[in-house]
């Protein structure tokens, strides 16, 4: 199932630093995408067909030189996004990377991966689980008049107060929530009344494709995004299940390529610009930019790449758009100094390297401003797999824990249940799950304070949030030896930032 390999490896987000927004340079003011085509010169086709990012100064005399020299690089031009100066090309110069690095006004150019264009970084941990219909009735069975006919194995929702909250305010219509991700199946019952068709698209590649249905999964396997979706915005009219914020709209994003599942640079610059284009208020991003976890800056490729979903991100930021994700699968503290990094590049032959998190980064997860999130289980204690790191995590949400973490529920499954294509439901867990709970009380509360600006909302968050603080042992296989250790306060540590999201506080 390359689509949605699990990444036990995910998401991180030690907060962007000074010398971070240093190297990251200016961002220009705002961005538009308009497809322009250019062949290439007569260059020797000496090495594979790559795609390149290659960023530059946003004059128009400056754009066309660049232009100019892709092409007389050997290079295509494929897309240019001239108000952040982000221009996407292929070529199959084996040098065209130094060569554009050269060219004057470029300020950072590479490759965004590492095998040819002719050949999914979401933060789920483990494969789905299924709801059959012998669980399904068993569930149903012990539904109240006034919840969903599966709800009652939605523990995560009664965790964070969300049906509670639901009664007050399940959100403004005026409110979108854009799942970046896989695709979702707007057709799915519990989808289709809060989708919104004019705000999605197919990203791939780096041009958006907003033909009626481009943005759905391609096939059953891609379910990662449908379920993504479910979380945020299923909504209440006694189907099956319901999101954290049944009210509001949700619109899919796809980015995943279509051959091995990756989320490309490319591909996620579309979508941050587009979403930006299109009035989207929040964006919910379960996934790491492939194909590498861990950007470094002193590498001219990777340190492309991070420059480049940073224009596009900070571009929407600008524009109102706030922006939550997921801070990995792999109990990594990421306040620490060192990290191994066993899977990069993940689109050819991994090479173990050990990196400095300060210094080499996730993206979307570390870029400034975006909101980061680790999981918790119906116990509200840090998931076993869940990234974390003191001065990292922004705050925490029910992702599921199904080994731990085990709730009372009908099926006494530990993980989150949601929407799957074909009208189907299932369980699944990882901080994947995490990021949508926080953009659903996002929602909730954009819906609240609809002039909230981006930084306003992300304070909010924090504010309504619970903390419970550092637990006094974190040894969950009862071996002895701690898994994780959390730093910090009551008011603010490494497990669960300034706390666990809470949906009624965020409506009252």
């Amino acid at each position: 199932m390359a689509h949605l390999r699990s990444r036990r490896r995910l998401a991180l987000a030690v907060p962007v630093v000074l010398s971070l927004t240093a190297t990251l340079g200016f961002l220009p003011g705002a961005a538009s995408a308009a497809p322009q085509q250019s062949a290439p010169a007569a260059t020797a086709a000496d090495g594979p067909n790559l795609a390149y990012v290659v960023n530059t100064k946003t004059d128009h005399r400056t754009l066309a030189s660049v232009k100019r020299a892709i092409v007389e690089a050997g290079g295509t031009v494929v897309v240019t996004y001239d108000k952040i100066g982000v221009i996407v090309a292929h070529s199959a110069n084996a040098g065209f990377g130094s060569q554009i690095r050269a060219v004057r006004g470029v300020q950072s150019a590479g490759a965004t991966r590492t095998t040819p264009l002719t050949a999914a970084g979401t933060t789920d941990e483990g494969a789905a689980d299924y709801l059959s219909a012998a669980e399904a009735a068993k569930v149903k069975a012990a539904a109240t008049p006034e919840s969903e006919p599966l709800e009652a194995d939605q523990w995560d929702l009664r965790a964070i107060g969300a049906d509670k909250a639901a009664k007050i305010n399940p959100g403004s219509r005026k409110v979108t929530v854009a799942v970046i991700d896989t695709g979702v199946d707007d057709t799915h019952p519990d989808l289709a009344p809060n989708f919104s068709a004019k705000q999605s698209a197919n990203c791939v590649g780096g041009v958006a494709d907003t033909s009626a249905g481009a943005w759905r999964p391609y096939t059953a396997d891609d379910y990662h995004g449908t379920h993504v979706a479910g979380e945020i915005a299923a909504a209440r009219n006694g189907i099956g299940v319901a999101g954290v914020a049944p009210g509001v709209q949700v619109s899919g994003i796809k980015v995943s390529d279509p051959d091995n599942g990756l989320f490309y640079p490319e591909s996620v610059v579309c979508a941050f610009v587009f979403a930006a284009d299109h009035g989207v208020e929040i964006t919910n991003n379960s996934y790491y930019v492939d194909p590498w976890l861990y950007n470094c800056m002193d590498d001219p490729d990777q340190k492309a790449i991070v420059d480049a979903v940073n224009r596009a991100q900070q571009y929407a930021t600008k524009k109102g758009t706030l922006h939550l994700a997921s801070a990995g699968n792999s109990n990594h503290d990421l306040a620490s100094d060192a990290i191994v990094d066993e899977s990069s590049p993940d689109d050819s032959t991994p090479v173990p390297r050990t990196i400095d998190p300060h210094e080499c980064f996730d993206v979307p997860t570390q870029l400034p401003g975006v909101v980061t999130v680790s999981a918790t289980g119906v116990q509200n204690l840090k998931s076993y797999y869940s990234t974390y790191g003191k001065g990292v995590i922004d705050i925490a949400a029910p992702g599921g824990d199904r080994l731990y973490q085990i709730p009372d529920t009908p099926s006494k499954n530990g993980r989150i249940l949601s929407t799957m294509p074909n009208n189907q439901y299932g369980f699944l867990q990882g901080t994947s799950m995490a990021s949508p709970h926080a953009a659903g009380v996002a929602a909730l509360l954009k819906s609240e304070h609809p002039w909230a600006s981006p930084a306003q909302l992300q304070a909010l968050l924090k504010a309504q949030a619970d903390n419970p603080g550092c637990p006094d042992s974190y040894d969950q296989d009862g071996n002895g030896t701690q898994d994780a250790t959390c730093e910090g306060g009551k008011r603010v540590n490494g497990f669960y930032g300034f706390g666990i999201v809470n949906a009624l506080k965020a409506v009252k």
